[in-house]
C-alpha cells in the first residue's frame, strides 16, 4: 500500500494518502502512522501513565481518524485529539470537556443522535457530519509543531478530496485549525479568495473547486476549549448558532 515507505518515515502520510480511494481505507491507514517521533512518544507515554480517573482504561494511543459518514455534506475541523480524550477513546472529540460541549450542541441542532460521547461504540451517530482535525495525534500541551502539522497535512487533504462530491460546508474550530486548513483546502482543489479570509468567530467565506466548480462554505467558530467555555468567550448558544448555520448551508 505504501510502496516501501514505512509508517515511521516522514513521507508516509504523503505517499500513502494519495493512493487511497475510500475513507475506510484512509481511516485505517491513519491509525498506523508513526511519522512524528515526538507525537508518538507523547501519545504512548500518556497511555502508560494514564490519568487517575482512567486507570482501568486501555488507551487507544494511536492516531485518531476522522469520524462520520463518507458522504457528509458538513465537516467540522478541530485542532488535534486530547491526551485523555481522543487519545484514550480513539474517536474525535470523545471523552474530554471540549467534546462534551461539541456533541451537546450537535445534538441540540439535530446533527447527532445523542448529546454525550463517551467511547467508541457508545451508539453516538453523527447525522451528515464528518468530524476531523489537521493533526491526528495528541500533542504535548495541545500544541503541535509546524513540522508536525505539515507532515500530517496529506491525511486531511485526502479526506477532503474524498468528501468533495458531497461536501458543502466546513465549520472550523479555532484559529490554529483555520490557518492549518486553508493550505489543505487549496491542496484538495479549492480556490482560496484573495486576500485570504481571516479567522474570527462567525466568519464566513465561500470557496470554489477548481475542477468541479462546486462551492464550499467556510465558517469560523471559537474552539470549545475549557478556557473558552469557562470564560464565556464561547457559549453553548454561540456554538449552536454556528453549527446551525453550517447545517443550513450544507442542506441538512
Amino acid at each position: 500500500m505504501n510502496g516501501g515507505t514505512g509508517p515511521e518515515e516522514p513521507d508516509f502520510p504523503a505517499v500513502t494518502a494519495a493512493r487511497l480511494d475510500s475513507l475506510d481505507r484512509l481511516d485505517a491507514a491513519v491509525t498506523t502512522c508513526r511519522a512524528c517521533p515526538r507525537l508518538v512518544a507523547w501519545r504512548e507515554d500518556v497511555a502508560r501513565v494514564k490519568r487517575r480517573a482512567y486507570q482501568d482504561w486501555d488507551y487507544w494511543a494511536r492516531p485518531v481518524p476522522g469520524f462520520g459518514p463518507p458522504d457528509a455534506p458538513l465537516a467540522i475541523v478541530g485542532l488535534a485529539p486530547a491526551a485523555h480524550g481522543g487519545n484514550r477513546t480513539g474517536r474525535m472529540f470523545t471523552g474530554d470537556p471540549s467534546g462534551d460541549v461539541l456533541y451537546a450542541a450537535l445534538h441540540a441542532v439535530g446533527l447527532a443522535s445523542r448529546p454525550t460521547a463517551t467511547h467508541r461504540g457508545d451508539g453516538l451517530e453523527p447525522y451528515g457530519v464528518r468530524i476531523t482535525a489537521p493533526v491526528h495525534c495528541a500533542p504535548p500541551a495541545n500544541r503541535p509543531t509546524p513540522a508536525e502539522r505539515d507532515t500530517c497535512r496529506p491525511w486531511l487533504a485526502r479526506e477532503l478530496t474524498l468528501l468533495q462530491p458531497a461536501l458543502q460546508a466546513v465549520v472550523v474550530l479555532g484559529g490554529f485549525a483555520w490557518q492549518a486548513l486553508l493550505p489543505v483546502l487549496r491542496q484538495a482543489g479549492w480556490e482560496l479568495p484573495r486576500p485570504r479570509p481571516a479567522f474570527g468567530h462567525g466568519t464566513q467565506s465561500t470557496l470554489r473547486h477548481t475542477e468541479s466548480g462546486r462551492e464550499l462554505h467556510l465558517l469560523g467558530c471559537f474552539h470549545p476549549s475549557q478556557r473558552n467555555t469557562f470564560t464565556g468567550r464561547l457559549t453553548p448558544a454561540m456554538l449552536r448558532d454556528v453549527l446551525a448555520r453550517g447545517a443550513g448551508l450544507a442542506g441538512l
